[in-house]
C-alpha cells in the first residue's frame, strides 16, 4: 500500500504596514530635536533670551523701587512731615505771644510790642491751620492720625475762644506790666492749659506717627533697592555664562573663532548688568544720605526750634502766674533736656545743675565727638561732624548759651523778689535777650537749611540718576535679543 507525503501548505503572511512618521509634537516630547545640532542652536536661544528676559525683569523691578523710595523720601511723605512739624511750632509760637502780650499790660512797646506780638500770633494761626491740612493729606487712610488732626483743629478753635476772652479781660484791667489781675490770670490758665495738656502733645504725636511711617518706608524700599542689586548681580551672572557658553559651543561646533553678534549681545549684557547695579547702588546712598544728613537733621532741628520758642514763651509764663511759677520753672527745664542733655553726673537734676553742665559741656565741645551730649542737640552733633555742618553747629552751640545765660539771670531776680527787674530783662527793656534769642533762632534756622540743601541735593542727584531708566532697560533687552536671534540665524540656516 503505498502512501503519500502531503506537502505543507505555505500560507502567505500579511504585509507588514509602513510605519507612520512621528510628529512634530512626539519627536519635541521626546527631546531627540535635542541630539540635533539645530536643535541645541534653537535651545540655547531661548534658554539665553529666557536669562535676559529675566535680568530684565529683576533691574527693572529693582529700579522701581528706587523710584518709590526717592518719590516718598525726596517728593512726597518726607517733606510732609517736615512741614507738619511746623504745627507743633506754630501753636506753640501761638501761646507765646498771648503770653506776651498779657505780660506787658499797657506798656504796648515792651518786647516785640503787642501789635507785632498780635500779628505774629495771628500769622502762627494761619500756618498752624496749613499745617494741619497737610497733616491731613499726609494721613491718607490712617483713621487714628487723621481723628487726631480734627481734634486739633478744633481744639484750636476752643483755644481761640478762650485766648480772645483772656485778652479782653487784660484790655480792661488796664495792668502794668507783670501784675495781672486774678481774673485774667484764670482766663489765660484756660487757654495755654488747653494748648500745654492737649493741643501741642497731640501736635508733636502727629510729627513722631509720620516720621516713624516715613522711616518705615525707607528701610523697606531701600532693602529692597540693595536686594535688588544682588539679584542684578546674579540674573546678570548667569546671562553672561549663557552668553559665553553660547559662544564657546558654537566656536568648537563650526570651527570659527567669534560669532560677532553673540560677543556684542554679551557686551551689551555685562554693560547693562555694571551700570544697573551701579546705578542701583548710587541710588542707595543718595537714599541713605538724604535720609539720615538731611531728612533726619531737618525734622530733628524743626523740632528743637519749636520746644526752644516753647520754653522761651514759659519765661513769661514764668513770670506772669507766680501761682504756677514752679511748674513752669520745670517745664522750662524738661524742654531744654530735650534739647540739649549734658552729662550731669551725680549732680540733681534741677536748672542750676543744668546750666553748669551745659556750660561745662557746651565750652569742652570739639566737631567729631562721638557723643558729647544727649536731646536733639546730641544727635546733631553726629550729624553735622558726619555731613559737615560742625562750624554752624558750633553758633548754634554758642548762642543758646547765651539763652540760658538770661534764663538764669531773670530768674535770680525773680527768687530776690525783683518781679520788675526779671520782667524789664525778660522783655528787652534792659537787655538784649529778645534780640540774642533771635540771634540762636537764626542760626538754628541757618544749619537747619544746611541739611535742608543737603537734602535737596541727594535727592536731585537721585531724579537726575533715574532719567531715563524706563525705557533703557526694555530697549537694551531688545537689541541683546536682535543680537541672539542675528548670531545663531546663519548657523540654523546651514542645515537647510
Amino acid at each position: 500500500m503505498t502512501t503519500t507525503r502531503r506537502r505543507p501548505v505555505s500560507r502567505a503572511l500579511p504585509p507588514v504596514p509602513p510605519a507612520e512618521p512621528e510628529t512634530r509634537a512626539v519627536t519635541f516630547a521626546r527631546g531627540r530635536w535635542l541630539r540635533t545640532i539645530p536643535g541645541q542652536i534653537r535651545a540655547y536661544a531661548v534658554v539665553a533670551l529666557l536669562a535676559v528676559a529675566a535680568l530684565l525683569g529683576v533691574l527693572t523691578m529693582a529700579v522701581g523701587n528706587a523710584r518709590d523710595s526717592v518719590q516718598t523720601i525726596g517728593h512726597d511723605a518726607g517733606p510732609q512731615v517736615v512741614a507738619t512739624s511746623a504745627l507743633y511750632f506754630s501753636l506753640s509760637d501761638m501761646d507765646a505771644q498771648v503770653a506776651n502780650i498779657l505780660l506787658i499790660g499797657r506798656e504796648h512797646r515792651l518786647g516785640i510790642g503787642y501789635d507785632e506780638s498780635l500779628r505774629l500770633y495771628e500769622r502762627r494761626r494761619g500756618e498752624a491751620v496749613a499745617a494741619a491740612v497737610q497733616a491731613a493729606q499726609l494721613a491718607g487712610r490712617d483713621t487714628d492720625l487723621r481723628t487726631t488732626v480734627q481734634e486739633v483743629l478744633q481744639g484750636l478753635g476752643r483755644y481761640e475762644r478762650l485766648v480772645g476772652g483772656a485778652m479782653l479781660l487784660d484790655r480792661q484791667a488796664d495792668h502794668a506790666p507783670g501784675e495781672l489781675p486774678k481774673q485774667v490770670i484764670d482766663a489765660y490758665r484756660q487757654a495755654t492749659d488747653l494748648m500745654r495738656l492737649e493741643l501741642l502733645p497731640k501736635a508733636y504725636n502727629i510729627t513722631l506717627d509720620s516720621g516713624a511711617a516715613v522711616r518705615q518706608a525707607y528701610e523697606t524700599k531701600r532693602s529692597a533697592v540693595l536686594s535688588g542689586r544682588t539679584w542684578v548681580a546674579v540674573t546678570g551672572a548667569i546671562a553672561l555664562l549663557v552668553l559665553i557658553a553660547g559662544q564657546v559651543y558654537l566656536t568648537r561646533t563650526f570651527r570659527r573663532l567669534l560669532n560677532p553678534a553673540l560677543v556684542l549681545a554679551t557686551v551689551v549684557t555685562l554693560t547693562l548688568v555694571l551700570v544697573g547695579a551701579g546705578l542701583l547702588s548710587a541710588l542707595a546712598g543718595h537714599i541713605r544720605t538724604a535720609k539720615q544728613d538731611g531728612f533726619d537733621s531737618v525734622l530733628a532741628l524743626s523740632r528743637a526750634r519749636a520746644i526752644s520758642h516753647s520754653a522761651f514763651a514759659d519765661e513769661s509764663r514764668y513770670l506772669l502766674d507766680p501761682g504756677r511759677a514752679d511748674t513752669y520753672e520745670q517745664t522750662y527745664l524738661d524742654k531744654s533736656l530735650a534739647v540739649i542733655y549734658p552729662d550731669m553726673g551725680a549732680r540733681p537734676v534741677n536748672l542750676e545743675s543744668f546750666y553748669a553742665a551745659v556750660n561745662g559741656g557746651i565750652a569742652g565741645y570739639r566737631p567729631g565727638d562721638p557723643d558729647p551730649f544727649l536731646g536733639f542737640f546730641g544727635d546733631e552733633a553726629r550729624a553735622s561732624a558726619r555731613g559737615g555742618a560742625s562750624v554752624n553747629f558750633a553758633e548754634v552751640l554758642r548762642a543758646y548759651r547765651v539763652v540760658l545765660d538770661y534764663d538764669r539771670r531773670m530768674r535770680d531776680l525773680a527768687a530776690k523778689g525783683d518781679r520788675a527787674g526779671a520782667v524789664d530783662l525778660r522783655m528787652g527793656r534792659t537787655s538784649t535777650v529778645i534780640r540774642d534769642f533771635g540771634t540762636y533762632d537764626a542760626s538754628l534756622s541757618a544749619l537747619t537749611a544746611v541739611h535742608q540743601r543737603a537734602f535737596d541735593t541727594e535727592i536731585a542727584d537721585a531724579d537726575g540718576g533715574l532719567r531715563g531708566w524706563t525705557a533703557l532697560p526694555p530697549l537694551a533687552g531688545a537689541l541683546i535679543a536682535v543680537l541672539v536671534v542675528a548670531g545663531v540665524r546663519p548657523r540654523l540656516a546651514e542645515f537647510r
